[in-house]
C-alpha cells in the first residue's frame, strides 16, 4: 500500500467520526428504582444522588422511582433496582425473595445495608453475597465518603453501557463516570501506541504509522471532551466543543509529537517512552478538560507539568506491564533439505588429497578437513 492511500484512509477515518451515539447514550432515560421499608430512607438516598459533590449547588430532579415492599413489583421494568435494608433489621425473608425473582429475572441489583452510625457489619451483611448481576454494599446513606467509593462503583459495575446517562442524569455518578472515562480512554491509546510501536520495528512503515498515530489518539482525545461534557450535564451539540477540542487537543497533539521524537531512528528502542507519553498525554488533556468543566478556569502550567509528571509514571508501568504479558515469540522450524557444499572450479582452487573437496586456491589447509594442502 502506498503512502498516499495511507492518508486517504486516514482521511476516511476522520470522516466517520460520529458523535450522535454518544449523545443518544447519554440522554437515555435511564429507570432506577428504590426499594424498602423505610420511605425516610429513600428519599435521603434519592436527594444524595441528585447532587453533585464536586458543585453542591448543582442538582437534579431526574425521575427515581421510590417504592415500598408492597409495590416492590413495579421495579421490574428499572434498569437497576437499588434494595435497601437497615442494618438492624431481624427479619429479611421479604427481601431474600424479592431479590431471588429480580435475580431470576436477571436485572440489575444492588443491595444496599445502611446504618445510621458507624456501627460494624451486621451479621445481616452475611446472608447477602455478590453474584453475577447483584452487588451488596454497607455504609451510612448520608455518607459521602461510603457513596462514592462503594456505591458509585457498585453501580457503574451494574451498568456498564449507561455511564453516560448515569453521570448525566444524576450528579453523584458524575466524578466517577468523569475518571472512569479518563482511564478507558488513557488505557485505549496505550494499547494503541503499543500495537502500532511494534509495528514501527520494520522501518518501512515508519511514517505512515506515525500520522496514524495522530490521527487516531486525537481522535480519542476529541471523543474524550465531548464524552466528559455529556456526563457532566453540558451541552449535546458537538459544536459548542470546538473551543475546547481546540485548546486542549492542541496539547495534545504537542504530546504525540513528544512520543514521535522519542522513537526517532530506532523505533524499538523508543516502544516504552511512546505507550507511557499516549497515556499520560491523554491523562492531562481529560484533567484539563474535567477541571475547566467543573469550575471555569484552566489550570496552570506548573500543576500541568505536575500531572504529566505523575501520569508519564504510571504510563510507563503501564507500559512494562502491557509488553510483559505479550507472547513470546514462536520459533518457526522450517524443515529444508541440507545445504551442500558448492564444489569450485578445479582451476579456481585446490582439490583436498583426503576428502577430495575443493577449497580455495590460496589456501593451506583444507576448510572441510583441515588436511595441509600444497604437499606431496
Amino acid at each position: 500500500m502506498t503512502f498516499f492511500q495511507d492518508l486517504g484512509n486516514l482521511w476516511n477515518n476522520i470522516k466517520e467520526i460520529d458523535l450522535h451515539p454518544l449523545a443518544e447514550a447519554a440522554q437515555y432515560p435511564l429507570k432506577i428504582a428504590l426499594v424498602g421499608r423505610d420511605t425516610l430512607a429513600l428519599h435521603s438516598l434519592a436527594s444524595n444522588m441528585g447532587r453533585d459533590p464536586l458543585r453542591p449547588d448543582q442538582t437534579a430532579d431526574t425521575p427515581l422511582a421510590l417504592l415500598d415492599l408492597n409495590h416492590a413489583h413495579e421495579a421490574q421494568q428499572a434498569d437497576l433496582i437499588v434494595l435497601l435494608l437497615p442494618a438492624t433489621l431481624a427479619d429479611d425473608a421479604w427481601e431474600r425473595a424479592l431479590a431471588q425473582a429480580w435475580s431470576k429475572a436477571r436485572k440489575a441489583l444492588l443491595v444496599l445495608l445502611y446504618a445510621q452510625d458507624d456501627s460494624p457489619p451486621p451479621a445481616l451483611l452475611s446472608r447477602w453475597t455478590d453474584r453475577e448481576k447483584r452487588r451488596v454494599v454497607f455504609g451510612g446513606l448520608d455518607d459521602l465518603h461510603f457513596l462514592l467509593n462503594a456505591f458509585v462503583p457498585a453501580v457503574l459495575k451494574l451498568l456498564p453501557e449507561h455511564h453516560l446517562a448515569l453521570g448525566r442524569q444524576f450528579p453523584l455518578f458524575r466524578s466517577g463516570v468523569a475518571q472512569r472515562l479518563i482511564s478507558d480512554t488513557c488505557l485505549s491509546n496505550a494499547a494503541y501506541a503499543l500495537s502500532s510501536g511494534l509495528a514501527e520495528v520494520v522501518p518501512l512503515f515508519n511514517l505512515p504509522l506515525n500520522l496514524a498515530d495522530m490521527v487516531v489518539l486525537s481522535k480519542a482525545q476529541a471523543f474524550l471532551v465531548y464524552k466528559l461534557g455529556l456526563a457532566l450535564g453540558l451541552s449535546t451539540h458537538w459544536q459548542d466543543y470546538l473551543s475546547e477540542f481546540g485548546g486542549v487537543l492542541g496539547g495534545g497533539f504537542f504530546w504525540r509529537q513528544i512520543a514521535r521524537q522519542l522513537v526517532g531512528l530506532i523505533p524499538a528502542w523508543g516502544l516504552i517512552p511512546k505507550v507511557a507519553v499516549a497515556y499520560a498525554g491523554t491523562y492531562v488533556v481529560g484533567q484539563i478538560v474535567l477541571r475547566w468543566y467543573l469550575n471555569g478556569r484552566h489550570i496552570s502550567a506548573q500543576q500541568v507539568r505536575q500531572l504529566y509528571g505523575q501520569a508519564l509514571s504510571q504510563g510507563k508501568r503501564l507500559a512494562r506491564s502491557l509488553i510483559s504479558r505479550l507472547p513470546a515469540p514462536r520459533s518457526r522450524h522450517i524443515h529444508a533439505p541440507t545445504p551442500q557444499p558448492l564444489a569450485l572450479p578445479a582451476a579456481e582452487g585446490q582439490t583436498c588429497p583426503q576428502c577430495g573437496k575443493v577449497s580455495a586456491a590460496d589456501a593451506n589447509f583444507c576448510q572441510y578437513c583441515s588436511q595441509a594442502l600444497g604437499q606431496d
